[in-house]
Protein backbone atom coordinates (compact mmCIF):
# COMPACT_ATOMS: atom_id res chain seq x y z
CA UNK A 1 0.00 0.00 0.00
CA UNK A 2 1.98 2.80 -1.44
CA UNK A 3 -0.85 5.40 -2.37
CA UNK A 4 -0.87 8.70 -0.23
CA UNK A 5 -4.41 9.20 -1.47
CA UNK A 6 -6.55 10.97 1.52
CA UNK A 7 -9.39 7.88 1.50
CA UNK A 8 -6.84 5.20 1.34
CA UNK A 9 -5.08 6.61 4.30
CA UNK A 10 -8.39 7.06 5.91
CA UNK A 11 -9.46 3.51 5.86
CA UNK A 12 -6.11 2.32 7.18
CA UNK A 13 -6.36 4.74 10.12
CA UNK A 14 -10.37 3.82 10.77
CA UNK A 15 -9.05 0.07 10.43
CA UNK A 16 -6.58 0.30 12.95
CA UNK A 17 -8.28 2.66 15.34
CA UNK A 18 -11.21 0.52 15.72
CA UNK A 19 -8.69 -2.33 16.70
CA UNK A 20 -7.27 -0.47 18.69
CA UNK A 21 -10.31 0.76 21.11
CA UNK A 22 -11.42 -3.36 20.98
CA UNK A 23 -7.92 -3.87 23.15
CA UNK A 24 -8.41 -0.75 25.03
CA UNK A 25 -11.75 -1.69 25.59
CA UNK A 26 -11.06 -5.13 26.83
CA UNK A 27 -7.94 -3.99 28.68
CA UNK A 28 -9.21 -0.91 30.46
CA UNK A 29 -10.59 -2.31 33.76
CA UNK A 30 -7.18 -3.82 34.85
CA UNK A 31 -5.11 -0.79 33.56
CA UNK A 32 -4.91 1.46 37.16
CA UNK A 33 -2.28 -1.59 38.20
CA UNK A 34 0.21 -0.24 36.29
CA UNK A 35 0.80 3.49 36.20
CA UNK A 36 3.31 5.91 35.27
CA UNK A 37 3.61 9.44 35.36
CA UNK A 38 5.18 11.60 32.79
CA UNK A 39 5.47 15.40 33.51
CA UNK A 40 3.70 15.88 36.61
CA UNK A 41 1.87 13.51 39.10
CA UNK A 42 -1.81 14.25 37.12
CA UNK A 43 -0.03 13.09 33.63
CA UNK A 44 -0.04 9.60 33.79
CA UNK A 45 0.25 6.65 31.19
CA UNK A 46 -1.04 3.26 31.63
CA UNK A 47 -0.06 -0.41 29.72
CA UNK A 48 -2.91 0.04 28.05
CA UNK A 49 -1.64 3.34 26.48
CA UNK A 50 1.55 1.32 25.53
CA UNK A 51 -0.20 -1.42 24.15
CA UNK A 52 -2.47 0.36 21.91
CA UNK A 53 0.53 2.46 20.55
CA UNK A 54 2.30 -0.64 19.89
CA UNK A 55 -0.79 -2.01 18.07
CA UNK A 56 -1.11 0.94 16.19
CA UNK A 57 2.37 1.46 15.14
CA UNK A 58 2.14 -2.17 14.04
CA UNK A 59 -0.90 -1.97 11.19
CA UNK A 60 0.18 0.86 9.67
CA UNK A 61 3.70 0.44 9.19
CA UNK A 62 2.82 -3.45 8.78
CA UNK A 63 0.54 -1.84 5.37
CA UNK A 64 2.82 0.98 4.88
CA UNK A 65 6.46 0.35 5.47
CA UNK A 66 7.99 3.64 4.41
CA UNK A 67 5.90 5.82 6.40
CA UNK A 68 7.03 8.19 9.11
CA UNK A 69 5.38 7.88 12.63
CA UNK A 70 5.02 10.32 15.49
CA UNK A 71 3.10 8.42 18.96
CA UNK A 72 2.23 10.26 22.21
CA UNK A 73 3.90 7.28 24.00
CA UNK A 74 7.74 7.36 21.90
CA UNK A 75 7.01 5.89 19.01
CA UNK A 76 8.81 7.76 16.55
CA UNK A 77 10.71 7.25 13.07
CA UNK A 78 11.03 9.09 10.32
CA UNK A 79 10.08 7.63 6.67
CA UNK A 80 10.65 7.89 3.32
CA UNK A 81 7.66 8.14 1.26
CA UNK A 82 6.43 11.68 2.82
CA UNK A 83 3.55 10.27 4.69
CA UNK A 84 4.04 10.39 8.21
CA UNK A 85 1.43 8.79 11.15
CA UNK A 86 0.10 11.22 14.00
CA UNK A 87 -0.85 9.14 16.71
CA UNK A 88 -2.20 9.51 20.39
CA UNK A 89 -3.49 5.82 21.26
CA UNK A 90 -5.50 6.98 24.21
CA UNK A 91 -6.38 10.50 24.51
CA UNK A 92 -8.26 10.85 27.87
CA UNK A 93 -6.23 8.62 29.92
CA UNK A 94 -7.52 10.10 33.07
CA UNK A 95 -11.14 9.22 32.13
CA UNK A 96 -10.43 5.64 31.27
CA UNK A 97 -9.44 5.00 34.66
CA UNK A 98 -12.03 6.96 36.46
CA UNK A 99 -14.27 5.19 33.69
CA UNK A 100 -15.92 8.33 32.64
CA UNK A 101 -16.80 7.92 28.25
CA UNK A 102 -14.63 10.86 27.15
CA UNK A 103 -11.40 8.84 25.99
CA UNK A 104 -10.35 8.27 22.53
CA UNK A 105 -8.44 6.91 19.61
CA UNK A 106 -6.52 9.62 17.46
CA UNK A 107 -4.96 8.66 14.27
CA UNK A 108 -3.78 11.59 11.74
CA UNK A 109 -2.09 11.16 8.13
CA UNK A 110 0.11 13.76 7.25
CA UNK A 111 1.82 14.54 3.53
CA UNK A 112 4.17 16.47 3.33
CA UNK A 113 3.73 17.62 6.29
CA UNK A 114 -0.25 18.80 5.63
CA UNK A 115 -2.81 16.16 7.60
CA UNK A 116 -5.43 15.28 5.09
CA UNK A 117 -6.71 12.28 6.73
CA UNK A 118 -7.35 11.67 10.29
CA UNK A 119 -10.03 9.86 12.69
CA UNK A 120 -11.15 9.62 16.42
CA UNK A 121 -12.69 7.02 18.03
CA UNK A 122 -14.53 7.42 21.24
CA UNK A 123 -13.70 4.19 22.86
CA UNK A 124 -16.91 3.59 25.19
CA UNK A 125 -19.65 5.50 23.18
CA UNK A 126 -18.68 3.68 19.81
CA UNK A 127 -19.12 7.06 18.12
CA UNK A 128 -16.03 7.95 15.26
CA UNK A 129 -15.25 10.93 13.46
CA UNK A 130 -13.53 11.34 10.41
CA UNK A 131 -12.32 14.15 7.18
CA UNK A 132 -10.48 13.45 4.86
CA UNK A 133 -9.01 17.29 3.33
CA UNK A 134 -11.16 18.88 1.14
CA UNK A 135 -13.79 15.65 1.57
CA UNK A 136 -15.74 16.95 4.61
CA UNK A 137 -16.09 15.44 8.30
CA UNK A 138 -18.99 12.57 9.36
CA UNK A 139 -19.99 11.23 12.75
CA UNK A 140 -20.78 7.41 12.64
CA UNK A 141 -22.48 6.37 15.70
CA UNK A 142 -23.80 2.87 16.72
CA UNK A 143 -27.44 5.44 17.28
CA UNK A 144 -27.32 5.96 13.09
CA UNK A 145 -27.70 3.92 10.82
CA UNK A 146 -25.68 6.14 7.80
CA UNK A 147 -22.75 8.45 8.73
CA UNK A 148 -24.01 11.56 9.33
CA UNK A 149 -22.00 15.14 7.54
CA UNK A 150 -20.81 17.66 10.03
CA UNK A 151 -21.65 21.29 9.93
CA UNK A 152 -20.73 22.97 13.50
CA UNK A 153 -23.24 25.26 14.78
CA UNK A 154 -24.04 29.30 14.60
CA UNK A 155 -24.35 30.99 18.00
CA UNK A 156 -25.77 34.34 17.54
CA UNK A 157 -23.65 36.09 20.34
CA UNK A 158 -20.65 35.54 23.17
CA UNK A 159 -23.22 35.05 25.26
CA UNK A 160 -24.94 32.36 23.84
CA UNK A 161 -21.93 30.58 23.30
CA UNK A 162 -20.68 27.25 24.96
CA UNK A 163 -17.73 27.06 25.32
CA UNK A 164 -14.86 23.67 25.95
CA UNK A 165 -11.76 24.18 27.32
CA UNK A 166 -8.71 22.20 28.89
CA UNK A 167 -5.78 22.44 31.70
CA UNK A 168 -2.34 21.68 31.62
CA UNK A 169 -0.43 19.41 34.04
CA UNK A 170 1.86 22.25 35.65
CA UNK A 171 0.56 23.66 39.03
CA UNK A 172 1.85 27.53 37.17
CA UNK A 173 0.01 26.90 33.79
CA UNK A 174 -3.35 25.44 35.92
CA UNK A 175 -3.05 29.04 37.85
CA UNK A 176 -3.05 31.08 34.80
CA UNK A 177 -5.80 28.47 32.79
CA UNK A 178 -7.94 29.10 35.81
CA UNK A 179 -7.85 32.75 35.42
CA UNK A 180 -8.59 33.33 32.20
CA UNK A 181 -11.75 30.76 32.92
CA UNK A 182 -13.02 33.04 35.45
CA UNK A 183 -13.05 36.11 33.22
CA UNK A 184 -14.05 34.29 30.78
CA UNK A 185 -17.38 32.60 32.54
CA UNK A 186 -19.45 35.46 32.69
CA UNK A 187 -19.20 36.28 28.90
CA UNK A 188 -20.20 33.39 27.52
CA UNK A 189 -23.12 30.87 27.84
CA UNK A 190 -21.52 28.41 30.20
CA UNK A 191 -17.98 25.85 30.27
CA UNK A 192 -17.88 22.27 29.78
CA UNK A 193 -14.89 20.19 29.76
CA UNK A 194 -14.21 17.05 29.03
CA UNK A 195 -10.93 15.88 29.20
CA UNK A 196 -9.77 14.71 25.66
CA UNK A 197 -8.89 17.28 23.47
CA UNK A 198 -9.46 15.29 20.37
CA UNK A 199 -12.87 14.38 21.22
CA UNK A 200 -13.02 18.10 22.52
CA UNK A 201 -12.55 19.34 18.83
CA UNK A 202 -14.89 17.03 17.44
CA UNK A 203 -17.44 18.05 19.72
CA UNK A 204 -17.05 21.63 18.14
CA UNK A 205 -17.43 20.06 14.68
CA UNK A 206 -20.68 18.08 15.98
CA UNK A 207 -22.50 21.32 16.83
CA UNK A 208 -22.87 20.22 20.57
CA UNK A 209 -20.37 22.92 21.59
CA UNK A 210 -19.92 25.97 19.73
CA UNK A 211 -16.25 26.92 21.20
CA UNK A 212 -13.10 25.12 21.93
CA UNK A 213 -9.68 26.30 23.31
CA UNK A 214 -6.60 25.17 25.38
CA UNK A 215 -2.92 25.93 26.15
CA UNK A 216 -0.23 23.85 25.46
CA UNK A 217 -1.53 20.85 23.02
CA UNK A 218 1.07 18.48 21.13
CA UNK A 219 0.75 17.11 17.85
CA UNK A 220 -0.83 14.51 18.71
CA UNK A 221 -3.85 15.84 20.99
CA UNK A 222 -5.13 17.82 17.58
CA UNK A 223 -3.71 16.51 14.36
CA UNK A 224 -6.70 14.32 13.68
CA UNK A 225 -9.62 16.63 15.84
CA UNK A 226 -8.56 19.95 14.15
CA UNK A 227 -8.99 18.36 10.66
CA UNK A 228 -12.44 17.05 11.27
CA UNK A 229 -13.40 20.26 13.21
CA UNK A 230 -12.26 22.40 9.67
CA UNK A 231 -13.58 20.38 7.38
CA UNK A 232 -16.80 20.73 9.48
CA UNK A 233 -16.68 24.70 8.86
CA UNK A 234 -15.30 25.06 12.25
CA UNK A 235 -12.55 27.92 12.05
CA UNK A 236 -9.34 26.57 13.22
CA UNK A 237 -7.04 29.16 14.32
CA UNK A 238 -4.75 30.84 17.14
CA UNK A 239 -4.89 33.98 19.01
CA UNK A 240 -5.21 37.46 17.12
CA UNK A 241 -1.68 36.85 15.02
CA UNK A 242 -0.33 33.62 16.38
CA UNK A 243 -0.49 29.99 14.90
CA UNK A 244 -2.72 27.37 15.82
CA UNK A 245 -1.49 25.77 18.98
CA UNK A 246 0.76 28.20 19.49
CA UNK A 247 0.33 28.28 22.08
CA UNK A 248 -3.37 28.25 21.97
CA UNK A 249 -5.50 26.07 19.88
CA UNK A 250 -8.87 27.27 19.04
CA UNK A 251 -12.15 25.91 16.84
CA UNK A 252 -15.25 28.01 16.91
CA UNK A 253 -18.42 28.25 14.77
CA UNK A 254 -17.71 31.44 12.51
CA UNK A 255 -20.63 33.29 13.53
CA UNK A 256 -18.93 34.39 16.79
CA UNK A 257 -15.01 33.03 16.01
CA UNK A 258 -13.56 37.63 15.56
CA UNK A 259 -15.29 38.19 18.68
CA UNK A 260 -14.07 35.31 20.33
CA UNK A 261 -10.92 34.68 19.18
CA UNK A 262 -10.42 39.09 20.58
CA UNK A 263 -11.59 38.15 23.99
CA UNK A 264 -9.08 35.19 24.55
CA UNK A 265 -6.58 37.39 23.08
CA UNK A 266 -7.27 40.11 25.97
CA UNK A 267 -7.90 37.62 28.26
CA UNK A 268 -4.65 35.64 27.80
CA UNK A 269 -2.51 38.92 27.47
CA UNK A 270 -3.53 40.42 30.56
Amino acid sequence: MTDPNPAALLALAVATAGEAADLIARERVGAAADVDTKSSPTDVVTAVDRAAEELITGRLLAARPDDGLLGEEGAARAGSSGVRWIVDPVDGTVNLLYGLPAFSVSIAAEVDGQVVAGVVHNVLTGEQYTATLGGGAYLESPAEPEPVRLAGSSPVSLEQTLVLTGFGYRVEQRRIQGRIVAELLPLVRDIRRHGSSALDLCTVAAGRVDAYYEEGLSPWDHAAGALVAAEAGVVVTGLPGRRFAEPIAIAVAPSVAGPFVELLGRLHDA
